[in-house]
């Protein structure tokens, strides 16, 4: 997420926000933010949001993800929001919700779900 430029602006149990800001680095073709990069912080934000939710000592791993890219990713940045659907005791559901923002309006540019593993953490990793 680094690499990418993109960071955290908000964190809830079960809910967390990733901004990213359209700069040529995540650029395709037509100036738009790639899609690659739209599907990554909506990944992030759906694992993390879960994480939230999991117990001490564990960590986190997408098992699967989909994601319907509704519009161009354009404005002046996007921020994906991963919300918890269903937190169980090995697997956790999100919703994953990716906005434009250009000034004051906010569109909607791609929504998805995600799958989830808890695993032990192990010492060694």
């Amino acid at each position: 997420m680094r690499h990418l430029g993109a960071r955290i602006t908000h964190i809830a149990p079960g809910r967390v926000h990733i901004t990213l800001p359209r700069v040529e680095e995540v650029s395709q073709q037509h100036g738009y933010i790639h899609a690659g990069a739209t599907s990554a912080i909506a990944d992030s934000a759906g694992g993390y949001a879960a994480f939230t939710l999991f117990p001490e000592n564990s960590t986190v791993l997408t098992v699967e993800y989909k994601i319907n890219l509704l519009a161009p990713a354009a404005g002046d940045h996007i921020e994906a929001v991963g919300t918890v659907l269903k937190s169980g005791r090995t697997l956790t559901v999100c919703q994953l919700q990716v906005f434009s923002h250009e000034g004051d309006r906010k569109t909607l540019i791609a929504t998805g779900q995600q799958t989830l593993i808890c695993l032990e953490s192990r010492p060694d990793r």
